[in-house]
């Protein structure tokens, strides 16, 4: 998967950053591999910027900070993660990483364990947390991708945080709605990811509210 250079990701997150007249707005911060860095779409079409969207429509005071990689790995992600945490104080976080580990053959407990240490250093900083999971081709074989897939479910029961379990299901049973590496959903999919995620998402944002 193609990696976005630093100073690419630094552009974004800066046109992203909370302004003075938002000030009272709270970060919500998509952390993620290129399944939600828009990769090969317009940015504008992507899951992340289509939640903006939403959260704008609805009235929800959350600002929005795709802080996603293409290529990204859990042990990328952790080394970022501090800095991210620091700048944006992201109040939720969506955590969409683990895929290319898998893509890779990457030890289960590596995954494992650069996940577990994300999700204690979001909520350390007071950040409520979703997890989402991916699925890896059945080529990998049944012995690596089935305890790749029940790792996210193990790590959400552990910590107690919500769980979707396969962020793009239902995209990859309808061909029409990937792009040609197979890996990647078009831009006719994002509605559907969000459709996803939204319902998790959503008491998370209410309990916000309620703060």
């Amino acid at each position: 998967m193609k990696r976005v250079t630093a100073a690419l990701l630094c552009l974004l997150c800066l046109s992203l950053a909370p302004s003075a007249d938002a000030a009272q707005e709270h970060s919500l911060l998509v952390y993620g591999d290129s399944l939600s860095a828009a990769y090969n779409i317009p940015e504008f079409a992507g899951w992340v910027a289509l939640l903006a969207d939403r959260l704008a429509a609805e009235g929800w005071p959350v600002q929005v900070v795709n802080g996603s990689v293409s290529g990204e790995t859990t042990s990328g992600g952790l080394a970022r993660l501090p800095a991210m945490l620091d700048s944006f104080q992201p109040r939720i976080v969506i955590l969409q990483l683990g895929g290319n580990d898998g893509l890779r053959g990457l030890p289960l407990e590596l995954i494992q364990a650069n996940l577990r240490e994300m999700i204690r250093l979001s909520r350390q900083r007071g950040a409520r947390v979703l997890l989402a999971g991916v699925r890896i081709p059945p080529n990998y074989g049944p012995r690596y991708t089935e305890p790749f897939f029940a790792l996210f479910g193990d790590l959400a029961r552990q910590h107690q945080v919500p769980l979707l379990p396969f962020l793009i299901d239902g995209i990859p049973q309808q061909p029409r709605l990937m792009q040609a590496d197979g890996i990647h959903p078009r831009a006719e999919a994002q509605p559907i990811i969000l459709n996803n995620i939204w319902p998790l998402l959503e008491p998370l944002l209410q309990e916000l509210s309620e703060e």
